[in-house]
């Protein structure tokens, strides 16, 4: 009878160091399933309010207002951002190009400072502060 041999183990996250690369990609993944649920299921409300009475528009609109719902809708924002640049950070490595360490780990610090920025010039804008 012939011995039985362990199958080698892949590697996992407990032996890998964690850098902003691997953040990042777990945040695309994260924020496109966030975008996907979350973001859809605001917008088909806000369209039913829309299409409803005056009375449902302005149930959505005291939820959106309120400090929860400002903070799902800021959420939101952010998760759209930070997927659209790391969308096109996937993109330009589709290109063949930055998967040089020093230039992969640039280019997920910029996303990650680029969806920040972006969110907060957003809601600078949209709270009157840039007008």
């Amino acid at each position: 009878m012939a011995a039985v041999r362990e199958r080698p183990l892949s590697p996992h996250l407990t032996i890998w160091r964690w850098g902003p690369h691997m953040v990042v990609s777990i945040l695309h993944r994260i924020t496109g399933a966030g975008l996907s649920v979350v973001g859809l299921a605001v917008l088909a409300w806000w369209l039913m309010a829309l299409a409803g009475s005056g009375d449902d528009y302005a149930a959505f609109q005291q939820h959106a207002t309120s400090w929860y719902g400002l903070l799902v809708l800021a959420g939101l924002t952010w998760a759209f951002f930070q997927h659209t640049f790391s969308g096109l950070r996937h993109l330009l490595m589709d290109t063949g190009q930055g998967f040089e360490l020093r230039a992969n780990k640039a280019g997920a610090v910029a996303t990650i400072v680029l969806g920040l920025f972006a969110t907060a010039l957003v809601w600078a804008y949209w709270s009157g502060a840039l007008a």
